[in-house]
């Protein structure tokens, strides 16, 4: 990821988010996830940006895919490349938590019997 090159960064974290075959309502055969774009991307700015300055990371990236998504396929990917390890894995781990709790995209689970809607997830 070119995003996320630095000389200076000694670390490159990347979370892939695929979606699985079952969710909270039973089997599921591909996830719809609708947005309100223009919150969304500046949510995920901000979430960046609190990462940056937490664990003075060099660069971060997100990218989170709306509309039809099958299993076995990427809905989100993030990348975080800092001097260290440890911050790298941190900062991963905050901004998926993040994205998931604060960015307003939704997501309906799709099966051969049924749509429905995801409920919010909230996290300590």
């Amino acid at each position: 990821m070119l995003e996320l090159e630095d000389n200076s960064a000694g670390a490159l974290s990347i979370f892939i988010g695929n979606v699985r075959n079952r969710g909270k309502s039973g089997n599921v055969s591909e996830i719809y996830y609708e947005s309100y774009s223009k919150m969304a991307e500046q949510k995920m700015r901000e979430i960046e940006n609190e990462a940056q300055t937490k664990w003075k990371i060099k660069k971060s990236v997100i990218f989170h895919r709306i509309g039809n998504i099958k299993v076995g396929e990427a809905s989100i990917i993030i990348g975080i490349s800092s001097e260290h390890r440890n911050e790298a894995f941190e900062a991963c781990k905050y901004v998926i938590n993040s994205v998931k709790t604060r960015v307003p995209i939704w997501k309906k689970e799709i099966s051969n019997e049924s749509q429905k809607w995801a409920e919010g997830i909230l996290l300590e």
